[in-house]
């Protein structure tokens, strides 16, 4: 997709075909493995190559938030979604948000359930070496406020927020700085808008960065900010990996209520929630983690705790299991 609202007209050409490889290649390997179930992820478009490749076995979908937003958006992607809802066991969905939106398209919500994505909780973890490393690294010393955000660079990000926020913040602490991981269509516009604010200097993109070194970046932050929106278009996250990842590492989040994300984080006791598209409000929030570095712990402990308990991939490999069993 561009800049994750409308499909590119490459991808659009070359669907037939990555339609019949994907098909093919499907019903080659659940056949060579005697498969008992076939799970597709993204409705669009590995549901529909589930549907075609799965013959008489169960199929598990499990949605994750663009592929709904597609066949909302398209008829012909919302007739092949319908069609493989219709032929699905099951149906899952990373969040109530996005569960209730693909009913909307023909998803049957007794035959479907809220089974958020997990998080590596050994991997994400608070870690004072990293923390020493990742600021050493990013050139920041340890007495510099330190505001960390990761993902592609796209509106449903909401990143043009968090920029807003970092020149409101600038006035309190001159030496902030907010530090942006991700690559996407929208670069060359956020690093405009940073300069048009007057924080080119508050504001660090670091383009893409490594998975595992995410975590050393996490553990170096002061806050992390998952400011997710609905865009212009409609889509939004259906729950950000990102917010699980910030939250089992023990780094305060500041976030929307966005998606999911108001399903698994708790406004003051797990998270600062504020609403969307409010780059006053997140500031607002982001000041009173800084301002008060004891509660700020707590609400990053207690984040982790809930993570660790609820969230882990053990957890979500029984959740899954049990969708299984049901099919």
């Amino acid at each position: 997709m561009r800049a994750d609202v409308k499909l590119r007209a490459s991808a659009i050409a070359v669907a037939p075909l990555a339609m019949l490889a994907g098909w093919f290649k499907a019903l080659r390997v659940a056949q060579k493995k005697r498969a008992s179930i076939m799970h597709a992820h993204w409705v669009i478009p590995g549901g529909v190559i589930g549907a075609a490749a799965a013959g008489s076995i169960p199929l598990v979908i499990s949605l994750h938030g663009s592929d709904v937003f597609v066949a909302e958006r398209h008829a012909a992607a919302r007739t092949a979604a319908r069609a493989a809802f219709g032929r699905a066991s099951w149906v899952t969905a990373c969040s109530e948000d996005l569960r209730l939106r693909a009913a909307r398209i023909g998803a049957d919500t007794d035959r479907s359930t809220v089974i958020p994505y997990g998080v590596d909780s050994n991997l994400f973890k608070p870690d004072v070496a990293e923390r020493r490393r990742g600021r050493e690294r990013l050139g920041i010393g340890d007495n510099v406020p330190l505001i960390f955000a990761v993902g592609r660079l796209v509106k449903k990000k909401g990143f043009e927020y968090l920029i807003d926020a970092a020149a409101i913040l600038k006035l309190q602490h001159a030496n902030i700085r907010v530090v942006i991981a991700g690559d996407g269509d929208l670069d060359a516009a956020l690093r405009v808008r940073a300069r048009a604010a007057g924080v080119e200097e508050n504001v660090l993109f670091l383009g893409v960065v490594p998975h595992h070194e995410v975590p050393m970046l996490l553990a170096a932050a002061d806050v992390a900010a998952a400011p997710s929106v609905h865009d212009d278009h409609g889509n939004v996250d259906g729950l950000p990996n990102t917010v699980m990842e910030i939250m089992a590492s023990g780094t305060p989040l500041v976030a929307t209520h966005a998606g999911g994300i108001g399903a698994i984080a708790t406004d003051r006791r797990t998270a600062r929630l504020v609403a969307e598209h409010d780059a006053r409000a997140l500031a607002a929030a982001i000041a009173d983690l800084l301002r008060e570095p004891s509660s700020a712990t707590v609400i990053g402990t207690q984040a982790r705790d809930l993570v660790c308990r609820k969230h882990s991939w053990e957890q979500v490999a029984q959740n899954f299991e049990a969708v299984y069993e049901r099919c």
